[in-house]
């Protein structure tokens, strides 16, 4: 309620800046409701505590959420930003580096390693980036602020829930604005459903430990329906009479190789497409323009990772690059 009449107020121009909305009791009095619904669904009062103690609302989170940046580049100009020659180094370097791990986790989740890798450049510069916000914190400010409550709070809980397991200590659940976490960036009730211990230590740690990163990732990409016999997908060059009706990701939108290559749809040097049975979908991410890829079941896992062409294209590209 008190919420309500603060934004009213502020409505009607009385005064009411966002600072002293921000720096309101109401925030600490949504902070009590969250703490009774967590000890409804069982988690520990010093989880609670601990987890709560001194957090504020963060505007600055409110306004990374508010401003995120307009898609402003075409994929000929994102992709090689996205996948510079320095970070595909780098992702051969730690393939390497890292390879009997790598494909001890492949061969156990059936997913090629390169993509393990690919992913973990994408979300996190292969951990170096994985943000310093409270997650906690974040959660409930972007609960509070109210746009997407029901979202941020389940979320707020699936943390407290993590916390409540021992994975990892309040002090050190940090991640990005939105509550991504670690080096996968998993939001919380993602974490729930596909962290893994990936060396038998008792602990799902996505933040530090290596061989849970890879396990977790990969345990991602096969519960979404991941088949590591085929690739991700191909860039493709189009006929001038392509039907836009055939762009799309829908289920009903997927066409075999053969029959793409009798709609006119080529390999980009313009020979015919693989031999292969597979379903795959024609997507055109630039609003029917510029590159076109014919994508397979396994590009849509990526999709169900982040649901962004752009972040799925990255991904692709930079695990092509990896030898």
């Amino acid at each position: 309620m008190r919420k309500r009449l603060i934004s009213a107020l502020v409505a009607l121009g009385l005064g009411i800046s966002s600072t002293a909305f921000a720096a309101d009791e109401g925030f600490d009095e949504y902070v009590l409701g969250l703490k009774v619904e967590a000890r409804e669904k069982g988690i520990s009062e010093s989880i609670i505590n601990s987890a709560f103690e001194g957090i504020k609302f963060t505007e600055r989170a409110v306004k990374a959420d508010k401003n995120q940046p307009e898609k402003k580049l075409t994929l000929d100009e994102y992709i090689p930003k996205a996948v510079p020659d320095w970070k595909v180094k780098q992702a051969n370097q730690l393939y390497r580096e890292h390879k009997t791990a790598l494909d001890k986790i492949g061969k156990q989740f059936g997913v090629q390693p390169r993509f393990i890798v690919a992913l973990w450049g994408v979300e996190s510069n292969f951990g170096r980036l994985m943000g310093n916000y409270n997650v906690i914190e974040a959660l409930s400010t972007l609960a509070y602020e109210g746009r997407r409550e029901a979202f941020f709070r389940k979320q707020v809980m699936a943390a407290l829930e993590i916390l409540d397991e021992g994975h990892i200590a309040p002090k050190d659940m940090k991640g990005s604005w939105a509550g991504a976490m670690g080096q996968p960036q998993f939001m919380p009730t993602s974490f729930l459903t596909f962290a893994v211990d990936g060396n038998n230590d008792g602990r799902k740690d996505i933040w530090k430990t290596e061989a849970d990163v890879f396990a977790s990732a990969a345990n991602y990409l096969s519960k979404s329906g991941w088949d590591d016999e085929y690739t991700w997908g191909r860039q493709v060059k189009l006929p001038s009479n392509v039907n836009d009706s055939l762009f799309g990701v829908e289920k009903e939108k997927g066409r075999s190789l053969a029959e793409w290559q009798k709609l006119g749809v080529r390999k980009l040097n313009g020979q015919s497409l693989p031999n292969v049975d597979i379903q795959a979908w024609l997507i055109q991410p630039d609003d029917n323009h510029g590159r076109a890829y014919l994508i397979y079941g396994n590009y849509q896992a990526l999709l169900k990772w982040n649901r962004s062409h752009y972040f799925a294209l990255a991904v692709s590209h930079l695990a092509d690059r990896i030898r």
